[in-house]
């Protein structure tokens, strides 16, 4: 892999965008709730490398369940290393910033995802 992002950010989706967020991936399964798809500034949506419905319906964003949430979900990620290959490969020397719609932003996927994708970009 020769292509790789300078950096790798989360940041929610309500959070206006900024100059600096370089290719902007939306990275929830369902479409977040007050966001028209015109105004979303997106550059693509992965909602395949969301968590499956089931582990989401099961965390239902419990921090008691953090940890185990977090090895879970990284378990499915591991069944799509192609889907996360193309995420790093799409953007070569810029930021890539992962964007999410949880209010809790120390417990959401997007930052399994984001350490996940580090240790691609690494190897």
């Amino acid at each position: 892999m020769n292509s790789r992002p300078e950096q790798i950010l989360i940041k929610r989706i309500y959070d206006p965008p900024a100059a600096d967020d370089g290719w902007r991936v939306l990275v929830d399964r369902l479409w977040p709730r007050g966001v028209a798809k015109e105004n979303a500034e997106i550059d693509e949506w992965a909602k395949d490398l969301s968590p499956s419905p089931e582990l989401r319906k099961w965390y239902s964003h419990a921090p008691n369940k953090w940890p185990e949430f977090s090895r879970l979900y990284r378990n499915e990620l591991k069944t799509k290393s192609e889907q996360l290959t193309h995420l790093i490969e799409r953007c070569p020397k810029r930021t890539l910033t992962l964007l999410y719609a949880a209010k809790d932003t120390a417990h959401c996927h997007a930052r399994v995802l984001q350490n996940e994708l580090k240790n691609i970009r690494q190897t």
